[in-house]
């Protein structure tokens, strides 16, 4: 099992209105420090088709990474967590508190 198959397979575990960050995911895939491994392998997936609940990983400060080479993903994934029950505070913000995944 590849790497990214393994990321993969954690994100599948984050439930519907929850989140999670790139760093917690490293740390689930035994990837301590590698937060950007996880945002490159989730770059990697089809955000139309896949099974991959890609959009539930945010980054640390409870907000969804903005990028250039993400060609308006980033505000897809806002609705989708928005459709899920996620609300964003006034400043863009997930509160982590409240909205992310514990697993047992």
């Amino acid at each position: 099992m590849s790497t990214y198959d393994i990321i993969y397979d954690i994100v599948r575990k984050i439930p519907a209105g929850k989140v999670a960050t790139y760093g917690q995911v490293a740390e689930l895939a035994n990837l301590a420090g590698k937060a950007r491994l996880v945002g490159y392998a989730l770059y990697r997936v089809d955000t139309q088709s896949s099974d991959i609940p890609w959009h539930r990983v945010i980054n640390a400060k409870g907000e969804i990474s903005h990028s250039t080479l993400r060609r308006g993903t980033d505000y897809y994934q806002k609705t989708l967590l928005e459709e899920e029950g996620i609300v964003f505070t006034s400043d863009g913000k997930i509160k982590l508190s409240q909205y992310q995944w514990k697993p047992s």
